[in-house]
């Protein structure tokens, strides 16, 4: 079979017994993996001397072992200009996946009741919006991938939105507005370059941590509106617009649940717990999608933990269809 793929990174590393291996990180819109070319590979020489970023047509026969993805041959080609423009634009189903979930949430910062709330979402998705598009959820474990962080924030939403439709008491507005803001500041911390699937470092997401960069983020948001016309009617709203500011600075800052996970503080509202545990549901979520799809089957039914997972899986029970 053959795939695309960017050359993300290369460690030069040795067995054992001292034989020398590479090992290649590849990357896509879709994730990564990670192949061994050893001393003895045909194009091990090209391999190493390849630069981080290159466009790579990939062929081989590969199978999954305990040590994971194993080639046996493989080989490469460089990706022409037109073919390296194709990988950038990112996996059809995933680009379409990922355009409607950005839909979703434009659509649902359009129905927030709130002006403040509003406009300070809509403020975010005008400036930051082609960096939002590009941020992962994560370095690994759940939606570590270009593109993850809206699926993550539109599924939320959806869940948020209906969870306030049973609990009528919590205020939707809020909670939809934490769900976008509550990660934001990985917008420093796990985001892609314009053209590349590699995630870099930035000296403020590992000095500072998404949390505080999120907080940050959304008082400079707020102070942009407050330079703007419309601030001056929301002084006669109610509740007021400082109360407003500081119940969303509480999701951002207390969405971990525990200080343990790197809250500075603990959820103090009804909407805090709601967005806490919608925020770990959707992870944990899609943290069992992923290793339904690669684990290895132990028993029938049964299958192989996967880290962070803290279990082996069971097979899920088929929902009942109605025989004729």
């Amino acid at each position: 079979m053959e795939f695309h793929a960017q050359l993300a990174g290369r460690k030069e590393k040795e067995t054992k017994s001292g034989k020398p291996y590479l090992e290649i990180t590849l990357a896509d819109s879709t994730g990564s993996l990670t192949l061994k070319a050893w001393a003895d590979h045909a194009q091990y020489g090209q391999l190493s001397e390849l630069k981080e970023g290159a466009g790579l047509a990939v062929d081989g026969q590969f199978t999954r072992n305990q040590w994971g993805i194993d080639g046996s041959p493989w080989s490469f080609s460089l990706l022409d200009p037109n073919a390296m423009q194709q990988l950038l634009a990112g996996d059809p189903a995933t680009l379409a996946r990922q355009n409607a979930d950005y839909a979703d949430i434009e659509g649902f910062v359009a129905s927030l009741h709130d002006p403040r709330l509003k406009a300070l979402c809509a403020h975010f998705l005008n400036v930051f919006g082609d960096r939002f598009r590009r941020t992962a959820a994560a370095r690994r474990n759940h939606h570590a991938r270009r593109g993850g962080l809206v699926e993550h924030v539109a599924q939320m939403m959806r869940s948020a939105n209906a969870i306030a439709g049973v609990y009528p008491a919590l205020n939707r507005d809020l909670m939809l507005a934490g769900v976008l803001f509550h990660d934001c500041g990985k917008l420093w911390e796990n985001t892609y370059p314009e053209s590349g699937f590699t995630q870099g470092f930035q000296l403020s997401g590992e000095m500072l941590g998404h949390i505080p960069l999120g907080i940050e983020l959304v008082n400079k948001l707020w102070r942009d509106l407050q330079e703007g016309p419309e601030h001056e009617s929301w002084k006669a709203l109610s509740p007021s617009s400082e109360l407003v500011r500081l119940h969303l600075l509480h999701l951002v800052a207390s969405h971990h649940g525990t200080h343990e996970f790197g809250s500075p503080t603990l959820p103090r509202t009804p909407e805090a717990y709601a967005l806490h545990h919608i925020d770990n549901l959707d992870a944990k979520y899609e943290m069992m999608k992923d290793a339904y799809a690669k684990a290895n089957e132990l028993a029938p039914g049964i299958l192989e933990r996967q880290f962070p997972l803290p279990s082996n899986l069971v097979v899920p029970l088929p929902s009942f269809v109605q025989s004729d």
